[in-house]
């Protein structure tokens, strides 16, 4: 017989997922609505109208896929990408070459640039690349999650729109946590995610693209057979879009007033979105960017009274996610599982070349509080003790408090 589920209490401090805020989760439970009550679709537009103050953008369509942030990206590309199109995709971590992985399935000839993971480009020499290959399209993660780094982007958005590029841009791991400007820095296509600083359980991937990607797909559009109009029918693009479920342009006749029957919307992930998006737009989006930056600070002050070291490129740092160096001698999979078994606090490690060199720890949405922080320092080092590393035993706890003491600017 199964028992009812009951899972254990944690401090998730991972790059994503995060802790969901408890007011989503609330509304979670709220009663389910058809998907064409007038009651839904105002929710709808609700959330349409917060993902463009969200995104900073006058885009007439924002709105989310339903998956995974994954969804998104493949929805974004497999709608814009007609096969034998150039996409350059500068690769600065892990999920640069996802972009290249995606692109490369829908038929697009992908030249990467590749940057040491744990820096970011100058945004001169992808210009240049720009300039000597010219490709139709260029594909960029924003904030890179594997390496702690964060790419600058109006300079490199600016340089596409001048000769006529499409820019699209994978923000998964930003938007909510850091300023992101769809508008001011020329992105006609971007991907956020919901699992990580909008504090809302995977499942979504909000998105927005403004008119010159939507004239693209609608060049491509194919309406399926058993909801196309006899018009729709008589339509033949020349190179439609190949993914049903990922299709843009059927999605938008979902999302606006036509309300076409493409799929049944997940009614209480379409409910936590909305939460999310309120709470944040609530808290004021500078003041939500510089909570993020406030406790980030005090994580890093205290580690490094501790003695420990960070990695990658300072002046490009993520603020929601901060890296640090394996200390000599110690097996950071086991640091992992003692903080986890014996304090209920998770990190990640990495991937590829990163992977057992240094922890990742993210304070993102909910999980950025001044709770967390203070918790995983005192755990941390207690661990590293543990696995016999010197540190610097009680200066991270001080250190932390410390600033928390001087630059008392918010409450959690």
């Amino acid at each position: 017989m199964y028992k009812d589920l009951n899972t254990p209490i944690r401090t998730i401090l991972t790059p994503g997922p995060v802790e969901v805020d408890p007011r989503v989760l609330r509304v979670m439970s709220a009663p389910i609505l058809g998907q064409f009550d007038p009651a839904f679709t105002d929710i709808m537009n609700e959330v349409m109208d917060m993902l463009r103050k969200l995104f900073k953008t006058d885009n007439q369509w924002a709105f989310p896929v339903d998956g995974t942030s994954r969804s998104g990206i493949e929805a974004m590309l497999c709608s814009v990408i007609e096969p034998g199109d150039r996409v350059l995709v500068p690769v600065f971590g892990r999920f640069g070459y996802l972009l290249m992985e995606i692109c490369e399935r829908y038929g697009a000839e992908v030249k990467a640039i590749h940057q040491e993971w744990g820096a970011v480009f100058d945004p001169k020499a992808v210009i240049q690349e720009m300039d000597d290959w010219k490709p139709d399209i260029v594909a960029m993660v924003h904030a890179e999650t594997s390496t702690g780094c964060m790419q600058p982007l109006k300079e490199i958005g600016q340089a596409c729109r001048e000769r006529h590029l499409y820019f699209i841009v994978d923000a998964v791991a930003s938007v909510g946590g850091v300023d992101v400007r769809v508008d001011e820095w020329f992105i006609d296509g971007l991907i956020a995610g919901t699992q990580k600083c909008l504090s809302v359980p995977a499942g979504m991937s909000p998105l927005t693209y403004n008119e010159r990607i939507q004239k693209r797909i609608a060049r491509r559009k194919k309406v399926e057979r058993g909801i196309a109009t006899e018009e729709e029918l008589q339509q033949k693009a020349a190179t439609f879009i190949k993914s049903n479920y990922f299709d843009l342009s059927m999605l938008q006749d979902y999302w606006g007033p036509r309300r076409l029957n493409h799929h049944t919307e997940a009614t209480s992930m379409l409910y936590a979105l909305r939460e999310g998006l309120r709470l944040v737009l609530n808290e004021g989006l500078e003041n939500r960017f510089e909570r993020h930056k406030y406790h980030e600070r005090a994580l890093v002050s205290g580690l490094k009274a501790m003695g420990m070291e960070l990695f990658g490129d300072t002046s490009a740092k993520l603020p929601t996610v901060t890296c640090i160096k394996i200390p000599d001698g110690a097996d950071g999979d086991s640091v992992r599982r003692m903080l986890l078994d014996q304090f209920g606090i998770e990190i990640a490690t990495s991937f590829g070349p990163l992977h057992g060199k240094i922890l990742r720890v993210g304070t993102m949405g909910y999980s950025c509080r001044r709770e967390n922080i203070l918790t995983f320092l005192g755990a941390f080092e207690a661990v590293l003790i543990r696995h016999g590393i010197l540190v610097e035993k009680g200066a991270a706890l001080q250190a932390a408090l410390d600033y928390y003491t001087n630059e008392n600017k918010l409450s959690n």
